[in-house]
């Protein structure tokens, strides 16, 4: 007789009774690696935008401390004759402060980063680095297209499990690099082909290559901005309170137009091929009415302007060669180094009018009878002589008219990084067979670029400048290829030496 299926039920369950539980401790293991896994990813996750933020902290920083590099005016010292730089990219100077400050601005996923600033000089196949870059003022390859490298670190990451690597389980770092890009000489600093540059926003005053302060105010015997060859600058250095004794960098003096006042075209109040070419003037008397600032001063010819000037402010009054001074002309009208590939143009005569509303609708000075203070626009310090400052280096300080006082609530007076009184003009070669004919156009060869900062325009179209750059180009770029910018000492990333 088969026994009860009751009985053999209830002898089957102690041996079920020890399974029981099972199934939770397997979930509660599999709860652990999910958990664990979980909190891996959050870790590469962590890991992976720390070291996103880091490069981008990186790459700011060593874009700002470049771009301070390229308006200080140290590419117009390639041997720190001035003793100088130090104030820029020295462990302390404005470039290194600039570095930190942009690096640390990004908490990268934790405290203030650790950030490490070093300056480089690379040439002839060959690399040296500093933190302080005075220590490289041997290197011409540094004075000439000075490179920053900036590091950014953090080793305080809120991570987990990715703290058993040591470490660099909770750490991440990253570099970035950014040059100075100053031509001027770049093949006799070990770094040929030599590359042209192409600024934008260059205004369409074409001015000689003949430095009005070197001899300060000279009028027959002017040394040259730059090597018409190789794009050397021939007076190296910086100079205060606008001489010229140590450099063209700091030099202050009257860009002026080079039409006789009143004709409908440009006829030269001196010839570009006199010989020797001495666009510098002393007061000359135009129709009887003296329209000439006091020397030291470079005659200007008026570029041919393009048809597609853009970012013209609303002030603009709507003549084609002030909207080009007011706005960005087509940079194609500015090629440097390509034999007679830009245009003079004779046939108009752009006098006062066009120049004086221009410039004081661009920096926005509204009284051009008083070209010895701000009326508006912004200035240059530190200086107790308008255009003419005492100290290195130099400051932007904002006008009362700087859009940044009246609308965004800053200080006036308040030190600055850009301006629109900072502009380009272009450098001719008047050496070579240059024809100037009244009412035609003359086609010549732009060999380099001033940048100077604009202090004032007076009621007759005379401009008074600080010089800020100076690049040089070469003579010989045949291929047109340009290196394009902002600035004439432009500025980009690049691979880290």
């Amino acid at each position: 007789m088969k026994p009860p299926q009751i009985r053999r039920a209830l002898a089957l369950r102690p041996e079920r009774d020890r399974e029981r539980g099972v199934t939770m401790v397997l979930v509660a293991i599999a709860m652990v690696a999910i958990i664990a896994m979980a909190a891996l990813s959050i870790d590469v996750i962590t890991l992976y935008l720390a070291r996103e933020e880091s490069q981008r902290s990186a790459d700011a920083a060593a874009l700002a401390a470049a771009r301070i590099i390229s308006t200080s005016g140290i590419t117009g010292d390639p041997q720190n004759v001035s003793g100088l730089w130090s104030n820029i990219c020295g462990t302390s100077g404005i470039a290194t402060q600039a570095a930190q400050a942009v690096a640390t601005q990004n908490g990268v996923g934790g405290p203030v980063p650790t950030v490490t600033v070093n300056y480089y000089g690379a040439g002839n196949g060959s690399s040296s680095s500093s933190s302080d870059c005075t220590t490289l003022a041997t290197s011409t390859a540094f004075g000439v297209n000075p490179i920053v490298t900036v590091k950014v670190g953090q080793t305080n990451l809120p991570t987990f499990f990715s703290r058993v690597w040591g470490t660099t389980g909770n750490s991440v770092s990253a570099t970035a690099s950014a040059e100075a890009f100053n031509p001027s000489n770049s093949g006799g600093a070990g770094n040929p082909p030599i590359i042209p540059v192409q600024p934008r926003c260059v205004k369409p005053w074409v001015v000689p290559n003949l430095d009005p302060r070197n001899p300060d105010g000279c009028t027959t015997n002017c040394t040259k901005f730059i090597d018409p060859a190789s794009g050397a600058i021939q007076h190296a250095g910086i100079s205060l309170n606008g001489a010229g004794t140590n450099g063209t960098i700091g030099e202050n003096f009257w860009l002026e137009s080079n039409c006789i006042h009143g004709s409908s075209t440009c006829n030269s109040l001196r010839s570009a091929t006199a010989s020797p070419p001495t666009p510098i003037q002393a007061n000359l008397p135009q129709n009887g009415i003296d329209f000439r600032e006091n020397p030291p001063n470079l005659l200007y010819y008026p570029n041919q302007v393009g048809t597609t000037v853009t970012a013209i402010p609303s002030c603009s009054q709507g003549d084609l060669y002030e909207e080009a001074i007011e706005g960005c002309d087509s940079p194609a009208n500015y090629q440097c180094g390509v034999p007679n590939a830009n245009t003079l143009d004779l046939s108009r005569n752009p006098d006062s009018g066009p120049v004086t509303n221009g410039v004081s609708c661009l920096i926005s000075q509204s009284d051009t009878n008083d070209t010895n203070n701000t009326s508006g626009q912004d200035f240059l310090g530190p200086s107790p002589s308008f255009g003419n400052p005492n100290a290195y280096p130099f400051q932007f300080l904002a006008g009362p008219a700087n859009p940044l006082v009246t609308s965004a609530g800053l200080a006036k007076n308040t030190p600055i990084s850009a301006s629109a009184s900072i502009v380009s003009l272009p450098i001719y070669d008047q050496t070579t067979a240059v024809t100037v004919t009244p009412g035609t156009t003359t086609a010549v060869t732009f060999i380099g670029f001033l940048q100077v900062f604009i202090n004032a325009v007076d009621q007759y179209g005379n401009v008074n400048v600080t010089v800020l750059n100076v690049t040089g180009c070469g003579n010989d770029n045949t291929s047109g290829t340009a290196l394009a910018g902002s600035s004439p000492v432009p500025v980009r990333l690049i691979t880290p030496p």
